[in-house]
């Protein structure tokens, strides 16, 4: 049904996650992949979406727009905890940091995503609630050590073993905690094309 919708349009995916992918594939879109390494960093004023806003759109920005069908789609996802912004860990002593942090408490999963097309640009976001379990340090080194999760913001990915024994609950968006606001990408997308 998408595909139908958006058979004018070339619809470019400015990420190389598997799981941003997925998604678009799962939703029927027709894509191409263009990816682009951008330094990640932001001005320390900003603040839980102000973040993820500011870095898809400098990842749509970084990418060049090559048709005047195109839409670029790009996102950026943060865990915002205790006031901090929890990115991707770089190591297993990160890891254990970040995910013994959650536990026991509640944290948001925020991520922006950045419409981009010659004509335009749009950025929206996409705040979840999740709830996390107090987990064993056992678990937390087996869920590090079997997953290796240092390719996800805040250490870890719902998807996997530890969304299955460690979420107590989650408060909005799915596939938001998973990297891509799925429902809210459809409706921006939508918008986009009209406007």
């Amino acid at each position: 049904m998408l595909n139908k919708l958006f058979k004018d349009y070339n619809i470019v995916l400015g990420s190389n996650s598997p799981r941003r992918k997925q998604y678009l594939t799962d939703l029927g879109f027709s894509f191409t992949v263009r990816a682009s390494d951008i330094d990640e960093s932001y001005p320390e004023e900003l603040v839980r979406e102000q973040i993820t806003d500011y870095i898809a759109k400098a990842k749509a920005d970084a990418i060049e727009i090559l048709h005047d069908n195109e839409i670029i789609i790009t996102s950026d996802t943060t865990v915002w905890n205790n006031h901090t912004s929890l990115g991707k860990p770089e190591n297993r002593d990160e890891a254990y940091t970040m995910l013994k942090s959650l536990c026991g408490h509640e944290h948001e999963v925020i991520s922006s995503v950045c419409l981009k097309s010659k004509e335009s640009v749009s950025v929206f976001h996409c705040i979840t609630k999740v709830s996390f379990s107090d987990l064993s340090d056992e678990a937390l080194y087996f869920y590090i050590d079997q997953y290796k999760p240092y390719d996800k913001a805040g250490a870890y990915g719902i998807q996997e073993w530890i969304g299955l024994v460690g979420i107590d609950k989650i408060d909005g968006s799915y596939t938001n905690i998973v990297g891509l606001p799925t429902k809210e990408l459809v409706e921006e997308l939508l918008k986009f094309i009209k406007n």
